[in-house]
């Protein structure tokens, strides 16, 4: 009870300066914020509205930006309590004239700040991921992807090479593969689906795999191959073109690439128009910023759309 009490606390106090923000706010503050919103408090007149629960507990991480909250769940009481106490001690706040301190009109400041510039960021991304240009990005990279072989295989792992050279005469005798594998593999992994490896390409298997498989036929028994806890036998069942990712399996790469992508050329711009004065020193040996794994790997002066699509590169089951 103490923990959960001081978890509320804690979600009232990074509250509390939007709270005064919108305390100060002029007339027509009991408009409805949103199209088709609805009242669901008053706190001495101020009305509180869903979408101010709904944006609290997307605050703290309970629901995602745009998810459903059911005004009669408990969560949504919780998060209008919340909402109810921020304003409480938002408005003593007021009584008392602590927004007119000069470090609380630095912190409001950095809130308001704070705000607008998520709400840029939010309609620049908005513009930016849509449908036709996720659709539009993966198509293009399907045209600059460079395609190799796929195998299908199936294994049984045994103890040592003589092993597997009894097995081997098992199968090519007319042995059902897939059943000596449940009976004899060692492998865990694989046994109880008859030694089944899925549709792979060499480069992501280990070293062994790769060298023994490359150039292999369907068809084909190969081994032993040396593998971690023995020998490997693998019967080759088929190999055929890589194919590509399916676009809702690369859409959330995309879709971070181009929200990376927009962001860093709306700053990149505003930066050029801005005056920007650093008044201190990097310190020697700082780390430099590392930008996200998406991010686009351009040459100076590349052109983006050209280089700049997300590796989606896979392999299907």
């Amino acid at each position: 009870m103490a923990a959960a009490k001081t978890l509320r606390i804690a979600a009232l106090v990074l509250g509390l300066a939007l709270s005064v923000a919108a305390c100060q706010r002029g007339p027509g503050r009991d408009a409805p914020p949103e199209s088709g919103d609805k009242a669901v408090a008053k706190v001495d007149g101020r009305t509180i509205w869903v979408s101010d629960v709904k944006r609290e507990a997307v605050a703290q991480g309970l629901i995602g930006e745009g998810e459903p909250l059911d005004a009669a769940s408990d969560m949504f009481r919780q998060m209008m309590d919340e909402v109810v106490d921020q304003k409480l001690l938002a408005a003593e706040a007021q009584r008392r004239k602590l927004d007119k301190d000069p470090m609380a009109q630095r912190r409001l400041q950095a809130a308001h700040d704070r705000v607008l510039g998520g709400m840029l960021v939010d309609a620049t991304v908005a513009d930016a991921v849509t449908e036709a240009n996720i659709k539009g990005l993966y198509d293009e990279q399907q045209k600059l992807a460079r395609r190799g072989e796929e195998i299908r295989a199936r294994q049984i792992v045994l103890a040592t090479p003589a092993e597997v050279e009894a097995v081997r005469r098992l199968v090519s005798g007319g042995a059902s593969f897939e059943a000596l594998a449940m009976e004899k593999s060692r492998d865990a992994a694989t046994r109880f689906n008859g030694g089944d490896l899925g549709y792979f390409t060499t480069d992501v298997m280990p070293d062994a795999y790769d060298a023994a498989l490359k150039g292999a036929k369907a068809g084909q028994l190969i081994g032993p191959i040396t593998v971690p806890g023995g020998y490997a036998l693998v019967k080759v069942e088929d190999v055929r073109e890589e194919q590509p990712v399916a676009l809702d399996a690369a859409r959330p790469q995309i879709v971070r690439f181009l929200t990376y992508d927009r962001i860093r050329d709306l700053l990149e711009k505003l930066r050029a128009k801005a005056k920007v004065e650093t008044l201190i020193k990097a310190e020697s040996g700082a780390p430099k910023a590392i930008p996200p794994a998406d991010a686009p790997k351009t040459a100076p002066g590349a052109a983006p759309a050209a280089v700049a699509a997300p590796p989606i590169k896979g392999a299907t089951k």
